[in-house]
């Protein structure tokens, strides 16, 4: 529900994006389709500039340029019928049709000129040769004549002549897969990565609200004064309790999925043209993802811990906190797995939804082990649930506020 970029802009960033790879030789096909002649001129003028510095090759095809962008080119390719007309110096390109018989005006576009020359319709208005009767020359007669011309001879001889590599400039083809060094692609996939944080920080900040309500709401259910430590039914409801906490902090990590489809299309396009490797993204994304996942663990933490009447030992806090981040961890990817996997909103809910019922359902909380079929064991066995609700109830009933009054042993 954001405005999106213009055509203009669009076609400017396309642009950006080609000249970040490592590519030596650019190929683009009517690039100003759909922009005004000033939008045109400048995206031309910095590819002339660019392939200057970095001595590199750009082969353009526009359909009426302008003057002015016509006058950016170093050479030009005039094709017509499937044959080339000319080759060469952008400069020579009308001296040679001047020599078949046909002059450009004054004030006609060249770029036009060298587009209706061909047309049979439109020639004969080019003839200059008023000696002698016009008649219509064919594009294979231009494309024979070009070979007898000073620029077509040129281009002849040096297609001829065999290529020596020794001669081979070290510029001239790429020496490796990415455009920079790995540390600068690290550094730019980082800064990339937290700027699209602060555009989506709307997002955070809601989730942090939610999870914040949330637990606020969890304090009043299971509150302190009501809860005990003398029998075992007071450990199933601290058990549903942590479950709960294990449910919450999980499930908050699936706003990722439609985060991550969003990026997909364009992860994937830069991953195909070698803008950078998948690590690249992968390794900021983690990181940054961990001040979150600490701010949601410890929040969850801090508001219910002392509230809902766990171990007041302070260990026990900082264990259950630790638990909870690496839960919030392991739900991030788990999350973005399935994005990965789904490449749309639609698949990847599906398998979502398929992936929290064998986590939700086999990890040993709502079925038992013992209960769970063996065909279906291998679920118990990958769910991190299981090892979640495991390690945070032996953090819990281990605890003094539970030794001194009853020994619950837990099963793994």
């Amino acid at each position: 529900m954001v405005k999106g970029i213009s055509g203009g802009q669009k076609k400017r960033l396309t642009t950006g994006e080609l000249l970040v790879g490592s590519a030596r030789v650019l190929f683009m096909d009517e690039i100003s389709t759909g922009l005004d002649s000033a939008t045109t001129y400048q995206i031309i003028k910095y590819l002339r500039d660019s392939t200057h510095a970095l001595d590199g090759t750009t082969i353009i095809s526009l359909l009426q340029p302008a003057p002015e962008t016509y006058e950016l080119f170093d050479d030009v390719i005039l094709i017509s019928e499937g044959q080339i007309v000319y080759q060469g110096p952008r400069e020579y390109a009308a001296d040679f049709f001047a020599a078949m018989g046909f002059r450009c005006p004054e004030r006609k576009n060249v770029a036009d000129f060298l587009q209706e020359v061909l047309s049979k319709k439109d020639q004969q208005q080019y003839w200059c040769q008023y000696d002698y009767p016009y008649q219509f020359v064919s594009v294979t007669k231009f494309a024979e004549a070009f070979k007898t011309f000073v620029i077509g001879k040129r281009l002849h001889d040096d297609l001829d002549r065999p290529y020596n590599r020794k001669h081979n400039h070290p510029a001239a083809l790429s020496t490796s897969n990415y455009g920079v060094k790995r540390l600068e692609i690290l550094k730019s996939s980082f800064q990339w990565q937290r700027l699209l944080m602060k555009r989506n920080s709307f997002i955070y900040v809601f989730k942090f609200i939610q999870l914040l309500l949330v637990a606020l709401i969890t304090m009043t259910v299971f509150f302190r004064t009501t809860m005990h430590h003398d029998s075992v039914d007071d450990g199933i409801i601290y058990l549903g309790a942590l479950y709960f906490a294990i449910v919450m902090i999980l499930f908050n990590g699936f706003t990722e999925v439609s985060m991550l489809v969003a990026k997909l299309p364009v992860l994937y396009k830069h991953r195909d043209l070698h803008f950078y490797p998948p690590w690249a993204y992968t390794l900021p994304s983690w990181l940054l993802s961990i001040p979150t996942s600490l701010i949601e663990s410890g929040m969850w933490t801090l508001v219910t811990y002392y509230v809902v009447g766990y171990d007041p030992q302070f260990t026990r806090f900082l264990g259950q906190f630790l638990l909870l981040f690496f839960l919030h961890q392991t739900s991030l990817a788990l999350f973005r797995v399935m994005a990965s996997l789904g490449r749309n909103m639609i698949v990847a809910n599906t398998f979502g939804s398929f992936a929290l019922l064998v986590v939700m359902i086999l990890g040993g909380f709502i079925i038992t082990k013992e209960s769970i079929p063996v065909w279906w064991i291998w679920g118990y066995w990958i769910s991190p649930m299981m090892y979640a609700q495991n390690a945070i109830s032996v953090n819990e009933f281990h605890g003094h506020s539970w030794s001194n009054h009853l020994q619950i042993r837990i099963s793994h």
